[in-house]
């Protein structure tokens, strides 16, 4: 095809830094959050078009940079309070000399890694078969297969990097030298070696790591990965005159939002005052004016313009505010504030002007009290927090 809709971010990125090299600092670093689109087929919690938040470094060499990365997605996922996540970590260069170690040619690394790749999906006997179709030697294929049995096992156990580099890892002394610095550098237990990563993604050059959930009695297994990443320190070089080293690592959101709700984490996480699960603090309303006589000098539009002005005062304040959209009934503008779950309304009307006050209302507890205006925000704020330690 001609055109298509966008597969990935970094690939829109590697053209940004070969364009704009000269007008970026030596060592750059990026987050963006997109969605993209992939021929999918649909299942659960796979998507056709889905949100990508990719973190990425481009300048450098180091292992440094990986370990950073690393460190961050470590720190997004605990924030979320996942505890069964393992980061697989493993090296393309590696990879390369396994495969030769198992007696695979050269010309037949890539079937061979595309292959790999869907361990994970298809059975060992399904992924022997695509081997032999490609002209990989029977031979080889029973060594890669008694090989993954080990190092699977190796994964899986309680000391899973240790016994992967004393008896697993059979690649090249480089490429091992990189990935023992790189789990030294992260230097978190849920970082874990695995040479049968593979990643199918054609331009990663060396490091690559992967999010997995590890199966439980507690929770059924996910298929799939919540995000992966790697070094790619040759793309940008096809969109420019000069190689430049860069590496990424992007979570995807979906499926990240999929296992929570799935496990019933937002509710936790709600319960323990972590995140909200109100649209908002606080709801100002806007009282319909009643008929009035002459001498009458608080007007409709008087009403409007101070609920906006309040509004604003506790915007300033750090407060999450709505205004209720048009002049309505008190009872009206309560219901609203049940319905979308807001817990307290700043309701301000002819009495509350004359005296320079606003009603506050505790919608949970159903009960209100006047306050003088320029206490109010502070008042909000004491009983959201109230209700937290609660």
């Amino acid at each position: 095809t001609d055109l298509a809709l966008r597969y990935d971010l970094t690939v829109p990125l590697a053209r940004v830094v070969a364009n704009y090299k000269n007008e970026l600092p030596r060592f750059f670093k990026r987050y963006q959050i997109q969605p993209v689109w992939r021929a999918d087929r649909p299942a659960r919690g796979r998507y056709r078009e889905f949100y990508q938040c990719d973190v990425d470094a481009i300048g450098s060499s180091s292992m440094i940079v990986e370990a950073e990365l690393i460190s961050a997605v470590c720190e997004i996922l605990e924030k979320l309070e996942f505890k069964d996540y393992v980061i697989k970590v493993n090296h393309r260069e590696f990879l390369f000399s396994m495969l030769e170690y198992l007696g695979i040619s050269t010309e037949h690394h890539s079937d061979a890694l595309i292959a790999i790749d869907k361990l994970d999906k298809l059975s060992k006997i399904e992924v022997g078969k695509e081997l032999l179709e490609k002209g990989i030697l029977q031979d080889s294929i029973e060594k890669l297969m008694n090989h993954y049995d080990l190092a699977t096992n190796a994964f899986n156990g309680n000391d899973a990097n240790r016994v992967m580099i004393s008896t697993v890892m059979t690649g090249s002394d480089e490429s091992k030298k990189h990935l023992i610095e790189m789990i030294e550098l992260t230097n978190n237990p849920h970082v874990r070696l695995y040479p049968y990563l593979a990643r199918g993604l054609s331009y990663y050059t060396g490091s690559i790591f992967e999010i997995i959930l590890l199966v439980s009695d507690e929770f059924p297994e996910f298929k799939g990965s919540l995000g992966g990443g790697g070094r790619y320190d040759g793309l940008i070089g096809m969109f420019g005159k000069e190689q430049i080293p860069a590496v990424g690592f992007s979570i995807g959101l979906e499926r990240i939002l999929f296992v929570m709700e799935e496990r019933g984490m937002f509710q936790k996480l709600i319960d323990e005052g972590k995140i909200k699960n109100d649209s908002a603090d606080v709801i100002v309303t806007i009282l319909e004016k009643k008929k009035t006589d002459e001498n009458d000098s608080i007007t409709q539009e008087i009403l409007i313009n101070e609920s906006l002005k309040l509004a604003g005062e506790l915007r300033a304040e750090g407060l999450r505010v709505l205004v209720y959209p048009e002049a309505s009934k008190l009872d009206k503008q309560l219901k609203y504030a049940s319905q979308i779950k807001v817990p307290f309304v700043c309701i301000i009307g002819d009495d509350e002007l004359k005296e320079n006050k606003v009603t506050l209302r505790d919608m949970q507890k159903r009960e209100q009290k006047p306050l003088l205006r320029e206490e109010i925000a502070a008042k909000v704020r004491e009983e959201i927090a109230a209700k937290v330690k609660v």
